[in-house]
């Protein structure tokens, strides 16, 4: 990784697949419109019904092949989102899972990865695909820094994604060393409440739903909750990383790697992500107008 740049790791691997195959021709032919201190770490998410998916459910029908190709032509790293959290010994089979984690560890390109909870699945795809990275899953919900600390010095882990609330205990955070502050991933855009005591039993719900149990039993008690995304709410979140944050605080501290969430949002809030967070003001309207007016068939 170069110094002093960030690099973001992007929703949406298959359920934005045509999105990115629009948005990233843009992002190399015109680098002039985008940060010179930032790049594109990976792109992660997992096709529509996968039994180790977690976090959200599986949106998505790109081509696992199509997918990989494109991924590849742009040298970027893909990550499969397999962070259920209540896997079984039996689950291990499940044909689809392990033929994608087949697929992309055959990678040569460019290394991919996969983003786990279960430490089952990490014995796992250890043995199996040695050639994977693995992404401690922001789904554990580390909120302690203790926690943190002992997930960030497993071997296991290239990364490993805190709790959001988190992000600003600088001065924890400021007390790991440098080869640890590389591990690190900020979820910069969460929207949820910030004081949310769920979050845990939330992850575990679509953990449960993607290995088709019912959840209807669970709903989500958090303030405005019923409002969804807003990414103006998001902003005002306690635990929110802005592109000032990451200039003149994390990455003079060290911290390279920032997660910007966004499967199943939608390709038109996905966009104003990167607009905000990618994209020189002076050109955002020019990198909208390129994707909607060019592409909008296409993507919306």
């Amino acid at each position: 990784m170069k110094k002093d740049t960030a690099y973001y790791h992007l929703p949406g691997l298959f359920e934005f697949y045509e999105f990115y195959r629009v948005f990233l021709p843009l992002f190399r032919e015109h680098r002039e419109y985008f940060y010179n201190w930032c790049e594109i770490g990976s792109i992660y998410g997992a096709p529509a019904d996968c039994l180790w998916g977690g976090g959200r459910a599986g949106f998505g029908d790109g081509s696992p092949q199509d997918v990989l190709a494109l991924m590849k032509e742009y040298g970027i790293s893909a990550r499969l989102t397999f962070s259920n959290s209540l896997l079984k010994e039996e689950h291990l089979t499940d044909k689809k899972c392990n033929a994608l984690c087949a697929l992309f560890a055959h990678d040569s390109a460019v290394k991919n990865g996969v983003i786990v909870y279960a430490d089952l699945l990490v014995d796992h795809l250890r043995r199996n695909y040695p050639d994977l990275y693995l992404v401690s899953s922001t789904t554990k919900v580390l909120k302690d820094f203790i926690q943190l600390h002992e997930e960030v010095i497993r071997d296991e882990f290239q990364f490993v994604v805190p709790d959001f609330r988190l992000n600003k205990a600088f001065d924890k955070l400021d007390t790991l060393s440098a080869g640890q502050k590389d591990k690190i991933e900020f979820l910069c855009n969460e929207c949820c409440y910030f004081g949310c005591k769920d979050r845990k039993e939330c992850y575990e719900t679509v953990s449960r739903r993607n290995l088709g149990e019912d959840c209807s039993d669970f709903h989500c008690n958090a303030p405005d909750s019923e409002g969804g995304y807003r990414f103006s709410k998001a902003m005002k979140n306690q635990g929110f990383i802005g592109i000032q944050d990451i200039q003149k605080r994390y990455l003079p501290m060290g911290f390279s790697n920032f997660k910007i969430e966004g499967r199943s949002l939608g390709s038109a809030l996905i966009l104003e992500f990167l607009l905000y967070y990618m994209t020189k003001p002076e050109y955002q309207l020019k990198v909208r107008e390129e994707i909607y007016l060019d592409n909008m068939l296409d993507l919306f």
